[in-house]
């Protein structure tokens, strides 16, 4: 059954910041955060002032066709879309987390028009935003928990990010053919999970990943893309 969601609820942490003066919000929001493979996407939305649609909502709790169109919607009125991403290899190095801070950063350097409030779904973003404005004026940045089910702009990129990170796995399903990227998106699945055991890795699994680690511990797994080999 679609969520249909209310103006109030949806538009409440935007129109709080309305009220004190500012007119330009974007919301910032990832996907790909769990998975074994691929990198992880950000994207950071800026919408007209006062846009509601009450589709738009955590892009975890809406249908797959219902995310691809709610996309395109929010593409076609959203006054800036960015986005940002953050390789296997730098999840690795950094963890997943300072790897996701650093794909919301790239989706806000991607945006064209500077936002004076940033509302970023989750309590973990705390990046300095001097540089998108050259010191001109400070950005304000909210983080707000559960985002995607609070503000219109967190969930409206919530939606972009996870159509477009699912969309880059089912490109890596033809590049990687056996792991069936394009039904379980990199997710641990039980599937997953033995196509890695008889296949190995590929270039874009994330070694860091305890499951991975696990695998990569037994003597007769091997490295799809391993140079000594």
């Amino acid at each position: 059954m679609v969520k249909l969601t209310r103006k109030s609820e949806m538009m409440r942490i935007e129109n709080k910041f309305y009220s004190q003066g500012y007119s330009v919000i974007a919301g910032v929001d990832e996907a790909g955060c769990g998975p074994l493979a691929g990198p992880v996407v950000a994207c950071a939305v800026v919408l007209p002032r006062g846009y509601f649609n009450p589709f738009i909502y955590d892009s975890k709790k809406v249908s797959s066709q219902l995310r691809k169109e709610l996309c395109e919607i929010i593409s076609s009125v959203a006054i800036d879309i960015g986005i940002g991403l953050a390789s296997n290899v730098e999840i690795d190095k950094f963890n997943i987390r300072r790897a996701t801070k650093l794909a919301m950063l790239r989706a806000l350097l991607d945006l064209e028009i500077t936002p004076e409030v940033v509302l970023v779904d989750g309590n973990y973003f705390d990046v300095n935003l001097w540089m998108l404005n050259n010191r001109a004026k400070k950005i304000v940045v909210k983080n707000v928990i559960k985002g995607d089910r609070k503000s219109i702009s967190i969930a409206s990129a919530s939606i972009i990010a996870k159509v477009l990170r699912d969309e880059l796995m089912e490109y890596y399903d033809k590049i990687f053919p056996g792991y069936n990227f394009l039904k379980h998106k990199g997710y641990p699945t039980k599937e997953h999970l033995s196509a890695i055991k008889k296949l190995g890795l590929t270039e874009i699994h994330r070694r860091s990943y305890k499951p991975v680690r696990e695998i990569l511990k037994s003597p007769i797994q091997f490295d799809l893309f391993d140079e000594e080999r």
